[in-house]
């Protein structure tokens, strides 16, 4: 994560997911771009964006994090799939929580279809704490996947 979830950063992210602001969100694609490339890296096999449920994507209208997926692939030139991944339990919100509880929250939260390679990334928007990154890799591991990177915009300051 390139950069810290802290002003301007948390406003530019906020306007991209909550109001469809989708320049901010090529913005910010390329920010993490210049940060995988400044890494030197090898890239990964399959850049999977982190779900949402059915419920939230028909709400929210688009899912930021395959917005974000798809723009870094275009750049790093790699391939995504958004439907690698699912979200199969809708808990409640993760704002506000603490990690166990996080934890506790998305257990059992995604599933995995199809084929995936062995080494993936997962991209996101803001990584909190972590427990949405720790729950799909538990779920990815048990399918085979011994790679799994995670990639996202911003980190919340003190992580």
């Amino acid at each position: 994560a390139p950069l810290r979830y802290a002003a301007p950063v948390d406003d530019l992210i906020a306007a991209f997911k909550y109001h469809g602001r989708l320049a901010n969100g090529r913005l910010l694609a390329e920010l993490l771009t210049d940060a995988i490339h400044r890494a030197g890296d090898p890239l990964p096999g399959l850049l999977l964006p982190v779900p949402m449920h059915s419920s939230t994507l028909r709400e929210r209208g688009f899912n930021q994090a395959a917005e974000l997926a798809r723009l870094v692939a275009a750049r790093v030139e790699a391939p995504w799939s958004a439907a690698h991944l699912r979200r199969v339990r809708n808990g409640s919100h993760q704002r506000g929580l603490g990690r166990a509880d996080r934890l506790r929250n998305l257990r059992g939260a995604f599933a995995a279809r199809g084929r995936l390679p062995r080494h993936v990334a997962l991209i996101d928007d803001v990584l909190t704490t972590g427990a949405t990154a720790h729950e799909i890799s538990r779920m990815l591991r048990s399918g085979g996947v011994d790679h799994i990177e995670v990639w996202a915009v911003a980190r919340t300051p003190g992580d």
